[in-house]
């Protein structure tokens, strides 16, 4: 069977190859992994095919251990397919293309030359990158002329620092930093990395003035769930098409893009006009915050009850009759009225969180969601129930308190064999807690104190939920002050047990 390749395209599919090939070079891809071949290139592929865009782009890796999968794709000319596959607007859908964006595609450790000779180029205007969190971070190395430099940071600096001597500091040939790591203000840190350097090694001041002054490194929230090479499907659609893709890569529908930046950019990178869901702001912080309560709180919520009942995917939990009504009446109307945003708008996106979870190609699994539990609570759902009793003035909110109580439930853990935290289902089913290790030992403890026993009585329920509400270094505060919250989590509480005593039997 055929590799996938400029020779195995169809003719229309060469012609789309051909004219980006053609096309000058217009972003730079500091990024060779499954999110930014399912993001951003694709979305540069859909403004192409409406012949809304006229650039390439020239990808190239962050680090060394990307080069096995940058000579994949350069023997495959730079060529991939991408399958869209899941639920939208209520609908099942499956599209396969064959995404030719990709004119330039080689490692920059093996060939430092090419990749400073592009910082020359005057039709270039966008950085873009997906370096991972661990990669959009200072670290100290040296820059020695003709060496490549490893760091993600460190390469963009060096590169607009040739960019700066190619052009003589001309205004103009500045360039778009759009950074698409999931840090929050990830515009910020990257030019903060790349000023570090520039005070390291010296660099003359007028190249900082430049950075400073002509080159924008925007803030963004990226927000896609990419799942990568099929496995189990990859044979059977490989026989189908009648090649071979080493890169096959998967998407679910959704795709949104919040950009700090001026609408006016959009005639640079043209999504909206292209009908994506893109959005240029002044704010980012409306985007974030309805991600984290809505999307990522509706993951914490469901998780410890989840696991505690016996399920292991989040799909599973929202096609329970019982368990998806309460996660999403939790969102719907515990969540959402403490945001400060127009309440329909919270319930469209919400809306299509809940159609995201119900995609039955994505496996997420709960025991992944559940790492670090205690922490996300404290950023996803702690404010809206701290919010809702003590500015709304309402009586402690009844769902996100049985997600509480079923948390402080997960975490009921003894130690193990090898360092390990375990805890049990309500049906007696061991699990590993993954969490920092002080934060059990001090969990582990209380619950030692507390006998440890498999059932307690309400009264202890009571005193072993003020003990842990107690809490103030875990917590940031004594949330046995907040009116009503000791009470509330131990009648949910205590609901718990009666279910884990009556399956036990």
């Amino acid at each position: 069977m055929n590799v996938l390749n400029r020779q195995s395209l169809t003719e229309a599919d060469r012609n789309r190859y051909e004219a980006a090939a053609a096309s000058p070079v217009k972003i730079l891809q500091i990024g060779e992994g499954n999110f930014l071949r399912g993001f951003v290139d694709w979305m540069v592929q859909v403004c192409r095919d409406q012949g809304l865009y006229e650039g390439s782009i020239a990808v190239t890796q962050p680090r060394p251990t990307g080069k096995p999968k940058i000579e994949a794709l350069a023997r495959q000319d730079g060529l991939y397919t991408l399958v869209t596959r899941g639920i939208a607007a209520g609908e099942q859908v499956e599209k396969q293309e064959i995404i030719t964006v990709f004119s330039q595609v080689f490692d920059p450790y093996s060939d430092w030359a090419a990749f400073l000779a592009l910082a020359a180029s005057p039709d270039l205007q966008v950085v873009v990158s997906n370096t991972t969190e661990a990669g959009l971070v200072y670290r100290p190395e040296s820059f020695i002329e003709g060496m490549p430099v490893e760091s993600f940071p460190g390469k963009l600096t060096v590169f607009l620092y040739k960019r700066f001597e190619a052009f003589h500091g001309s205004a103009e040939h500045g360039l778009i930093m759009l950074p698409c790591e999931l840090l929050e203000r990830n515009g910020d840190e990257l030019k903060a990395c790349v000023l570090r350097y520039i005070a390291d090694w010296s660099l003359p001041e007028a190249f900082r003035q430049w950075v400073l002054n002509d080159n924008r490194f925007l803030n963004s929230l990226v927000d896609r769930i990419v799942t990568g090479f099929p496995s189990e499907q990859a044979e059977q659609w490989f026989s189908e098409w009648g090649y071979k893709d080493e890169l096959l890569n998967t998407a679910e529908p959704y795709h949104f893009w919040a950009i700090e930046g001026e609408a006016e950019l959009g005639t640079i990178l043209p999504f909206e006009q292209a009908g994506l869901n893109v959005v240029w702001t002044d704010d980012l912080k409306p985007y974030q915050l309805r991600k984290v309560r809505i999307l990522n709180g509706a993951h914490t919520l469901m998780t410890p009850l989840g696991l505690l009942n016996g399920f292991e995917q989040v799909r599973e939990v929202m096609e329970h009759p019982d368990f998806g009504a309460f996660v999403r009446a939790a969102v719907q109307e515990e969540m959402i009225p403490t945001l400060p945003f127009p309440e329909e708008d919270m319930l469209a996106f919400a809306a299509a969180v809940f159609e995201r979870f119900h995609n039955p190609h994505i496996r997420h699994r709960l025991a992944d969601i559940a790492m670090n539990s205690i922490s996300k609570f404290k950023v996803r759902l702690l404010p809206a129930l701290l919010y809702a009793v003590e500015e709304q003035g309402h009586p402690v909110p009844t769902k996100l308190t049985r997600s509480f109580a079923a948390l402080l439930r997960y975490y009921k853990v003894e130690r193990g064999e090898n360092g390990t935290f375990v805890g049990r289902t309500l049906a007696g089913t061991e699990y590993t807690v993954r969490d920092d290790v002080l934060l059990l030992t001090k969990l582990a403890d209380v619950w030692a104190a507390s006998g440890n026993a498999s059932s307690v009585t309400d009264r202890q329920i009571r005193t072993i939920v003020e003990r842990l509400l107690g809490l103030t270094d875990v917590w940031g505060r004594d949330l046995t002050a907040v009116e009503g919250l000791v009470e509330a989590v131990s009648e949910q509480w205590t609901r718990l047990q009666w279910r884990s005593e009556a399956e036990n039997e």
